[in-house]
């Protein structure tokens, strides 16, 4: 007997029939980020001032768990950061559903771990751009993917 697999069946807007969903993502993604980064470290010195400002000699730990769980928790709870929010981008997973919680910590963790390492992260944000999706390697290897958000009916 032979075994094949299946192709992977994506439940979401196809990109060359509704290009809409995926139109300047990339941007949206770019601007997300430095509104999140801003937020974190808001978040983060409000954290050094709470801890007596012990929390500056560990400040870049501090600054990278702030922004796992701000991360986590946004991915988790609305399928988007507030940055993601406020840019009108979403994630969904390959059958169209926002992301659970496990799925919102992979993401989180494959994130902070190319970020840990430059060339990976110009890797993957060269993926965003030529992909027709728009995803980046974390999201290809979770089969997410960020969408402009479906307006209010």
């Amino acid at each position: 007997m032979t075994y094949t697999q299946a192709p992977l069946t994506w439940h979401l807007p196809d990109p060359e029939r509704q290009p809409e969903f995926y139109r300047d993502v990339a941007t949206k993604r770019f601007v997300a980020f430095w509104i999140d980064t801003a937020a974190i470290l808001l978040l983060t010195l409000i954290a050094v001032v709470l801890t007596a400002f012990t929390g500056l000699f560990f400040f870049p730990l501090l600054f990278l768990a702030v922004g796992f769980a701000y991360r986590s928790y946004g991915l988790a709870r609305h399928s988007a950061t507030l940055g993601m929010r406020l840019t009108a981008i979403e994630f969904r997973d390959r059958n169209g559903d926002r992301l659970g919680t496990d799925t919102a910590l992979l993401h989180t963790l494959g994130f902070t771990l190319s970020w840990m390492m430059p060339l990976i992260q110009i890797v993957s944000m060269g993926f965003m751009l030529l992909n027709p999706r728009g995803q980046g390697l974390t999201d290809i290897a979770l089969s997410t993917v960020a969408l402009n958000r479906r307006a209010a009916s």
